[in-house]
């Protein structure tokens, strides 16, 4: 008997990884959403008996989209796939009724593990065929890059914000990354989260592997300071500026490093990196990006607002990759995902 399944993501490219998950054996009849709104619009029309959500998109989210499931008593099991596995956000949703939670990028044993948990699927972890197909579907047309750059970036976002979150014992609200490809004289304009009106500080770190090389920076608005340091519990009897260097250095040390960790498992590739560096403290936003070190004409930026909403803190993470990587970073990603 085949079985209405929704794969629910604003990524085209994750949309088609994931169905590439799904084995050969299981009997479906696949259908895409971009958000959650398109999602019980199929739900409710009795297209979808088990749906794969992902939790940060536009228009209704993960959560927002559960709420109203939960509420209508909508007749789906719903598997969250998403690169945010925070302890918090696992909670939030199962309480909302999800039946499990699978990490980004997908593994299909796990996959396998859960269906076979609650009866859906019987079989072994093959999905050559299925496989075969999509990427044969997707060769015939074409993928948009800034989609693949995005999805690459979510999932970094969410390995980065669950160490963020186990180190500081709060909820890391996640964005979706704003993805451009611009000039360096365009870099200020593409940084839209941060206000222009406070001053900042920033943490610079290079990294390279295999041909592609990048920065990552760690922006801090120097009014959360005083929320970080407390929230990070620091011996008392340091200076106010030694206390919000030391929160700066260690939370950019936490973003940066779990950030590399997983973009090294999706590009196949392990990175080397600099010595952090301190790009400036206290100054404004602009003085910051004239010390950024790509300085070619075209780029990949990558901005990730972070936020800790119970305690007004916000910060922001910035990955740029010069544009002779571009490319290389995109033929990983779809050669790792094929």
């Amino acid at each position: 008997m085949t079985t209405p399944i929704l794969i629910c993501d604003d990524s085209s490219f994750a949309r088609k990884q994931m169905e590439r998950s799904i084995p050969d054996g299981w009997d479906v009849d696949v259908s895409f959403a971009e958000h959650g709104e398109q999602a019980l619009e199929i739900i409710r029309a009795g297209k979808a008996e088990v749906m794969f959500l992902d939790l940060n998109m536009p228009v209704l989210d993960g959560y927002q989209t559960m709420q109203i499931i939960k509420n209508e008593d909508l007749p789906v099991l719903v598997i969250v796939v998403s690169g945010d596995v925070q302890p918090e956000a696992r909670k939030r949703m199962l309480d909302l009724g999800v039946i499990d939670f699978i990490r980004k990028p997908i593994e299909n044993n796990t996959l396998i593990d859960i269906l076979s948990q609650y009866g859906l699927y019987s079989g072994d972890a093959s999905s050559s065929k299925r496989a075969e197909a999509v990427a044969s579907a997707n060769k015939k047309s074409s993928v948009d890059k800034l989609d693949a750059y995005r999805e690459m970036a979510n999932i970094a976002m969410g390995q980065a914000g669950e160490s963020l979150a186990k180190l500081l014992g709060e909820f890391i609200d996640l964005p979706i990354p704003s993805v451009n490809l611009i000039t360096n004289t365009e870099l200020h304009m593409a940084m839209a989260d941060i206000q222009r009106n406070e001053s900042v500080s920033a943490v610079s770190q290079g990294f390279i592997s295999a041909g592609i090389n990048g920065e990552a920076l760690v922006i801090f608005n120097d009014s959360n300071f005083a929320n970080m340091v407390k929230l990070l519990k620091y011996t008392e009897g340091k200076s106010t500026g030694s206390l919000e260097l030391e929160a700066l250095m260690d939370v950019s040390n936490i973003l940066i490093g779990a950030c590399l960790r997983a973009l090294s498992a999706q590009l196949h590739a392990v990175f080397s990196h600099n010595h952090p560096i301190i790009l400036g403290r206290h100054c404004d936003l602009e003085d910051i990006l004239k010390h950024t070190r790509q300085r070619t004409e075209d780029m990949l930026a990558i901005e990730i607002a972070y936020s800790i909403k119970s305690q007004n803190i916000n910060f922001d993470l910035l990955l740029l990759f010069p544009n002779k990587s571009i490319d290389l970073v995109f033929d990983k990603l779809v050669t790792s995902h094929s």
